[in-house]
């Protein structure tokens, strides 16, 4: 006997709303189409970064609201990004899925004492309606330091798969790994274990459109954004327990039929979010202002507040953090989350006096300001002109509070963590750090202005 199985699957979405409409629609059809046949069965996985704190609603509900509309279309599990893991201080991640309605799989996940969430389990094996064992395990990309900082232990991904796969052969027909790694380490994955039948992938945001088999396993991912659904068909022998085909497609959201809705769907959770976020935090007397290509004053004071809050000896960071004004008179969370989407942390660099002045050197490179930057935490659109505190060039000496800088002295330089990960700076990669979680860079500001202009 023949029998289909039809796998949908997400990936990245990072709270970019304004498809969901469409990808709810679309997917609520195909279970119809496939979920109630006999002989067709219908399962539905995210594999990560469904939530960004850079959207009002996500941030106003830490989460919970993407777990609501994950609930809404009846998931069959997901697993968690690092947006989930790293961005959500301890307790928000750890209640994050208490009203989840699917299954949370995470391999390589635990809390500080070795024990893993009681929220979360390593694998799971689902059946298909004549009985045919499918066992989907998940794991999450490496960023051990940081889940470190926020009380989580991590361990590293490809061993921990490995262990589970022992037991998970033993019992599964056919098996599914949720892979938030990226596409390299899928296909490493894919060569290191034959025995896995797809891999469904996420975090470097790869489009597959009809797949890639490696070996013998089949790849598929679905972009980012919700720009793409993507579908796996499996065509199963139910005596012989054996795949006879798979397939991968994507679906293009663009070109999905638009629900009567849509636009209003949209603009409710926005501004379901902004209510939430509608609370008072501060008077000030005047308007700050954001220029990306000259001085102002609001980059100005984000910067000497992050030299403030690191206590750093100086601090850099580029104006094109800061997306907008603040107009004088009442300041809200909402206002500061509007020119401060990103899940940015604040970060304190130990750095010689010659790898300091290196990388001053490459902040004056006239290529930055007009950059046009994609990822790392960076919600914005140009990285703009840098912005120093402590630190000024005269006749092409840099000097750091008003002495010059010593090339063999020992800094502290105050920053953001955006700049860590070796893609601008690449001298900052193995640099000793200190990041500052689960603060981010707008909880510094509203820290700052409340400083500032009084707290009530």
């Amino acid at each position: 006997m023949i029998e289909q199985v039809h796998i949908y699957h997400t990936n990245d979405i990072h709270s970019h709303f304004e498809n969901w409409p469409k990808i709810s629609s679309f997917l609520n059809k195909e279970r119809k189409l496939y979920g109630y046949k006999a002989d067709e069965n219908f399962f539905l996985f995210d594999i990560g970064d469904h939530a960004d704190r850079w959207h009002p609603y996500t941030e106003g509900t830490l989460g919970k609201g993407n777990v609501r509309l994950l609930n809404e279309l009846d998931y069959t599990a997901v697993t968690i990004g690092n947006n989930e893991g790293i961005t959500l201080a301890h307790d928000e991640l750890d209640t994050l899925y208490e009203d989840a309605a699917f299954d949370v799989l995470i391999a390589n996940l635990f809390d500080r004492s070795g024990k893993r969430p009681e929220w979360a389990i390593p694998s799971k094996i689902y059946n298909t309606k004549n009985g045919i064992k499918i066992g989907v395990v998940a794991v999450t990309a490496y960023f051990r330091k940081l889940y470190e900082i926020l009380g989580w232990q991590l361990t590293e991904p490809i061993p921990e798969l490995a262990k589970e796969l022992q037991s998970l052969k033993q019992e599964a027909d056919i098996i599914i790994v949720l892979s938030h790694l990226g596409i390299h380490d899928d296909e490493k994955i894919a060569i290191l274990h034959p025995e896995i039948d797809v891999i469904l992938g996420g975090h470097t945001h790869h489009v597959l459109p009809k797949g890639k088999v490696i070996a013998q396993t089949l790849l598929a991912a679905a972009g980012k954004h919700g720009n793409y659904v993507g579908a796996v068909t499996l065509e199963l022998d139910t005596e012989r327990k054996k795949i006879l085909t798979k397939k991968a497609r994507l679906f293009e959201t663009k070109y999905l039929p638009s629900p009567a809705d849509e636009l209003f769907e949209v603009s409710l959770l926005h501004e379901k979010g902004k209510k939430i976020l509608e609370t008072f935090l501060v008077d000030i007397p005047e308007d700050l202002h954001t220029q990306w290509f000259e001085p102002s004053p609001l980059p100005k004071m984000l910067c000497e507040a992050i030299n403030e809050w690191c206590h750093s000896d100086c601090a850099l960071i580029n104006a094109g953090l800061l997306l907008g004004d603040l107009n004088k008179g009442t300041v809200t969370r909402y206002d500061i989350h509007s020119i401060l989407p990103h899940p940015i942390n604040p970060c304190l660099i130990e750095l010689s006096g010659t790898e300091l002045k290196e990388i001053l050197h490459q902040t004056l490179d006239p290529k930055w300001p007009p950059f046009e930057l994609k990822g790392l935490g960076f919600r914005g659109k140009v990285l703009g002109n840098f912005v120093y505190h402590n630190i000024h060039l005269d006749n092409d000496v840099f000097y750091i509070n008003n002495q010059p800088l010593e090339e063999g002295q020992i800094y502290k330089l105050g920053t953001v963590d955006m700049y860590t990960f070796g893609h601008l700076f690449p001298i900052l990669l193995n640099a000793k750090k200190q990041y500052f979680m689960p603060e981010f860079i707008r909880d510094v500001m509203t820290w700052k202005l409340q400083k500032e202009f009084g707290e009530i």
